[in-house]
């Protein structure tokens, strides 16, 4: 099937890549012509394991190819809309370029073609495309919404191996035209779950606000341990082999970020009040998330009776989560906000999302030191701190923390490391609702 994606961002690369992958010809389209060509060198824009030698290896092969023109939608069987929806200040999801990639396919539709919404959109907004571009063109189009559930960090594996694969659709036709192109995904399992348009928006909303209630609930508990002593590690075991509740993201930590959660949980919210109703549930998850992402820092602040004026502070990680260059709206912002206004300076390293937090620091007349190893980045520092759970974080070495830190304090923000190890080592230590002794 001849495929069009419009963006090549996370959902759309992977996407893109991944249908070739299966034997399709795709066309990524991106407006960035200087992105465009990067790509046809064989350079992907983004860190995504596994994501640029299956890039590659289609490209060279002739099944994935790279415009910033609209002329491949001529011949497209379906046209992917993978751009981005940012929040606005009210929390809105921002659809100017879900309806920009409209204006821009709309002269180039043949008929039957099915644009399918892959971005996370709200509520409605597929009968809103299907009208926008009743407006633009006269040929006759489908309109399908196909929501992605990718995992920033294992996004080439999520969509090769999908646990479902959610359709929402009008018509019969076009339904049955994007379940053939999955076709390849479901030959074990049948993993494609039709419903209406409205359903597969709603679905993808739920999901990953539910998944970020998870997040915030575990966090307040964590916190709670924090006062009375209990340890949210023995906690969470408890209760995770419930099979009602399961393991998955029940790990406390410096609060949730990167491109989905936050912005799907304030759309959700915003819908729920644009229809007469508070969702007061996601409304308490988003509060508590904006405290959990200073929590570290009171630990910090606490430890120095709020006089940070001198001291010196690492950073290890500054990706929202490990494996992936994404920072947007990761906790290591909040933290280094938080240390900076105390009066400490900061140093980081992050195997892949340094130089992006670097820049955003820079661009906010914030001073960072970006450490190429991240032994080196301790040298006389008063404190680590451990904001992402990269795998050459949950192993280090002590010893070498200790011989190069100032003083021999860590501040945990993973919950990566053994208590009684790191406390016979002599090192201060401060987690997230672990039990601990200094």
């Amino acid at each position: 099937m001849k495929l069009s994606i419009i963006g090549t961002g996370y959902v759309g690369l992977v996407t893109g890549t991944c249908f070739a992958e299966m034997g399709h010809e795709v066309t990524c389209i991106d407006i960035d012509a200087a992105k465009i060509e990067k790509m046809k060198k064989g350079e992907c824009p983004i860190f995504e394991p596994g994501l640029e030698p299956l890039m590659q290896t289609n490209f060279n092969e002739k099944r994935l190819h790279f415009s910033s023109t609209y002329d491949s939608v001529t011949k497209a069987e379906a046209i992917f809309l993978a751009v981005g929806t940012p929040s606005s200040e009210d929390g809105q999801a921002d659809l100017k370029y879900i309806f920009g990639a409209c204006d821009s396919i709309a002269p180039f539709l043949r008929d039957g073609s099915i644009v399918v919404v892959k971005s996370t959109v709200p509520v409605g907004t597929g009968n809103k495309v299907r009208e926008h571009l009743k407006s633009k063109t006269n040929k006759k189009f489908f309109v399908v919404n196909n929501p992605e559930f990718l995992k920033e960090g294992s996004a080439v594996d999520d969509f090769l191996k999908p646990e479902r694969i959610v359709i929402g659709c009008l018509e019969t036709e076009s339904g049955d035209k994007i379940e053939e192109l999955y076709e390849p995904f479901n030959r074990q399992v049948k993993r494609t779950i039709r419903m209406s348009n409205i359903s597969a928006e709603m679905t993808k909303y739920a999901a990953n606000c539910f998944l970020a209630t998870k997040i915030s609930f575990m966090n307040e508990v964590a916190q709670l341990c924090d006062i009375v002593g209990a340890d949210v590690e023995e906690v969470r075991h408890g209760i995770s082999t419930d099979s009602r509740i399961g393991s998955q993201f029940l790990y406390p930590g410096p609060g949730y970020g990167g491109s989905c959660f936050p912005k799907d949980v304030k759309a959700l919210v915003y819908t729920a009040r644009e229809n007469g109703v508070r969702f007061k549930i996601v409304e308490a998850v988003e509060e508590v998330n904006k405290e959990q992402k200073k929590y570290i820092a009171k630990k910090v602040l606490k430890h120095f009776k709020n006089d940070l004026r001198g001291k010196t502070f690492v950073l290890w990680g500054t990706a929202f989560k490990a494996n992936t260059d994404d920072i947007r709206e990761t906790p290591a912002i909040d933290t280094a906000l938080a240390l900076h206004e105390a009066g400490a300076k900061i140093r980081i390293h992050d195997p892949e999302a340094a130089n992006n937090f670097e820049k955003y620091m820079n661009d906010l007349k914030i001073p960072v030191d970006q450490f190429e190893n991240k032994y080196d980045a301790l040298n006389g520092a008063d404190g680590l701190i451990v904001m992402t759970e990269w795998k050459q974080y949950r192993a280090p070495d002590f010893e070498e923390i200790k011989s190069r830190l100032g003083t021999p304090l860590i501040f945990d923000g993973r919950n990566l490391y053994n208590t009684k190890k790191v406390l016979e080592m002599g090192f201060t230590y401060y987690a997230i609702g672990k039990s601990i002794t200094n």
